[in-house]
């Protein structure tokens, strides 16, 4: 089964799960690198204001790991029944896994701190399997129901993921993956919201995860957003040249945009920093 990647898209742009610069106004990123958009997929909870109200939850509650998931539970399964963006999305999910993945053979779902339980725990009790949510600390607990446990064995048990994004797999490779594995289960498949098409995949596969994705970050996401009317032509000539070659599309803007620079190093603490960061590094070889 396809998904209906126009619907998924035009939620991208509403929530502002991406969103986009002003033309000649890239964003500035935590590594001191800049580019032309921003991806938050955990925005598709409805939008940034509801998402950040349950990530501030999520930090309140994880200190206590059996209690935690049940919390989070309650809060998706309640933003399901109010938020039609939210709860198009999950059905889209759903019926998206019963499609490419047999259930039967699914023994549990899980879902990594923070923002795979944005998605994992209700679509694990929509599909009516166990979740198992894995702490950064790769401490995990077994629930369904009003029943929650620690994991201690799941000895041959098939292992479905559920993320909200795949850029490199990092997440997966330092803590899902052994969390599950130190148990003697296995982690067959993930299913991610967002693809950001960095490689990710390919190292999922090479631990014999299969791997789905409900869209890709790519130049055609951007061209079905500019015919949609939810970017702009100069908008999206950026985001083709960066796509093309991030490091020296971006060199090109900082070269030919002198100000851009001079703004950023007499902008507010957190831009000045980053760009900061970038002339130490000399991260575009502006000399």
């Amino acid at each position: 089964m396809q998904t209906n990647s126009d619907n998924l898209i035009k939620w991208l742009f509403e929530t502002d799960a991406v969103r986009v610069c002003p033309q000649n106004k890239p964003f500035w990123y935590t590594s001191g690198t800049i580019g032309p958009f921003y991806i938050n997929t955990h925005f598709l909870y409805g939008s940034e204001e509801k998402a950040n109200k349950l990530l501030k939850l999520i930090d309140t509650e994880k200190e206590n790991i059996f209690s935690c998931p049940k919390k989070v539970l309650e809060e998706t399964l309640d933003n399901y029944e109010n938020d039609n963006i939210y709860r198009a999305l999950i059905d889209q999910m759903t019926e998206f896994i019963r499609q490419n993945i047999d259930i039967k053979e699914v023994d549990y779902i899980s879902g990594g701190e923070r923002r795979d339980w944005f998605f994992s725990l209700i679509i694990a009790k929509l599909l009516q399997k166990p979740h198992i949510t894995i702490y950064k600390d790769m401490s995990s607990v077994i629930s369904q129901g009003d029943e929650v446990e620690e994991v201690n064995s799941i000895s041959g048990k098939n292992v479905l993921h559920i993320a909200d994004l795949i850029t490199q797999a990092s997440s997966y490779e330092r803590a899902w993956i052994p969390a599950i594995s130190n148990k003697g289960g296995a982690i067959k498949w993930s299913v991610v919201v967002v693809d950001r098409k960095q490689g990710g995949d390919k190292v999922l596969n090479s631990f014999n995860i299969k791997s789905y994705k409900m869209v890709g970050v790519d130049i055609e996401l951007f061209k079905k957003a500019l015919d949609m009317g939810m970017i702009k032509e100069e908008q999206f000539n950026m985001i083709d040249e960066y796509i093309k070659n991030p490091k020296e599309s971006m060199a090109t803007f900082l070269r030919e945009n002198t100000e851009f620079l001079k703004q950023a190093l007499n902008s507010d603490d957190k831009t000045k920093k980053r760009a900061k960061l970038m002339l130490d590094k000399n991260i575009y070889d502006l000399g």
